[in-house]
């Protein structure tokens, strides 16, 4: 097949586009700048949007955009060459939750899933929990508060990136399916007990403070929205993929414990 990637380049997409080029699949990469494998296509500005579909049996759009309306503008973008240009299988990946937590980016990606589902072309929907390495990264970034690490009082569901690309490639090359069942991570943890699997990968020491912030959209964390219990997809735990993540032990980020 011959299929295009949005957001080829990123953390879900570039995985995407390896899965599918080793299962033998003819890949072009929607980016901005020309390089080997890539086409010139720009969906802020639709400037070569167009004939980066022309000829593709799919799409699989993980490019994302923060900002009111940003996530829309460039599904909008992309789902009018599409329409222009033989109706290929569109595959968009959303988050879990997206319409039960009241965050402005969940909003966006709930605006974006109904602007695919009523655009005429044939479209798959997968979303997906948080991913490890997001997790991982915002604890890194919280643990090098000195003594005291703030974390939210909430549970999360991680789920691997490679393990979300493996379903998203085979969505692509498959028939269109609307809303398939969600895929997450294989736990629900505590903040705190992410929080403490970190700190012991770093090899620091820290005292864990939960705090519970006010607002609509904290609230719809505390209360599991953004969970799927039914859908433990996922196989890899967090503490494996920290294990995987050697980095962690590097004196440079350990510094002082």
């Amino acid at each position: 097949m011959r299929i295009l990637v949005t957001g080829g380049t990123g953390l879900l997409g570039s995985r995407v586009v390896s899965r599918l080029v080793d299962a033998g699949h003819q890949v072009l990469v929607a980016s901005r700048k020309a390089g080997a494998g890539r086409v010139v296509a720009d969906l802020k500005s639709g400037v070569g949007v167009r004939e980066a579909v022309a000829g593709v049996d799919a799409v699989v759009h993980c490019a994302t955009a923060f900002g009111r309306r940003s996530e829309t503008r460039l599904a909008a973008t992309l789902v009018d060459a599409a329409l222009r240009a033989g109706r290929p299988h569109l595959v968009y990946v959303s988050i879990v939750g997206a319409d039960r937590v009241p965050l402005g980016y969940y909003q966006e990606k709930v605006a974006t899933e109904r602007l695919i589902e009523r655009s005429g072309l044939p479209w798959t929907v997968l979303r997906a929990t948080q991913f490890h390495d997001l997790l991982r990264v915002l604890l890194v970034g919280a643990a090098r508060v000195p003594l005291v690490m703030p974390v939210p009082d909430c549970s999360f569901q991680p789920v691997d990136v490679g393990e979300v690309a493996d379903r998203v490639a085979e969505l692509a090359v498959g028939a269109p399916a609307g809303r398939v069942p969600d895929i997450a991570g294989p736990e629900i943890r505590r903040a705190r007990d992410l929080a403490e699997l970190v700190l012991a990968a770093a090899g620091r020491r820290r005292v864990l403070l939960a705090i519970r912030l006010p607002g609509k959209a904290f609230r719809g964390y505390r209360r599991g929205g953004h969970l799927a219990a039914d859908r433990r997809a996922g196989r890899i735990t967090f503490a494996e993929h920290l294990a995987a993540h050697p980095a962690l032990r590097n004196a440079s980020y350990r510094g002082r414990s």
